[in-house]
């Protein structure tokens, strides 16, 4: 059998996906809006959210008035 590590020598390492990478650059804003905007306005019609935003947004012209 293996020796195994004890004390404060041995330490657990976190797994790859969880440890950050300097060398990966970072994803802009509007490209992650770009990707997301599309599945949004889709499933909104998809389940009738559009409908519900309008009657949403004509609740709240008529309490502030216009």
């Amino acid at each position: 059998m293996a020796p195994q590590p004890t004390g404060s020598t041995s330490r657990r390492r976190r797994p790859a996906f969880t440890q950050p990478k300097a060398a990966e650059p970072t994803r802009h804003p509007a490209v992650a809006l770009a990707m997301a905007l599309p599945c949004a306005v889709l499933l909104a019609v998809l389940f009738g959210g559009w409908e519900q935003m309008a009657n949403q947004a004509q609740a709240v012209a008529e309490l502030i008035g216009h």
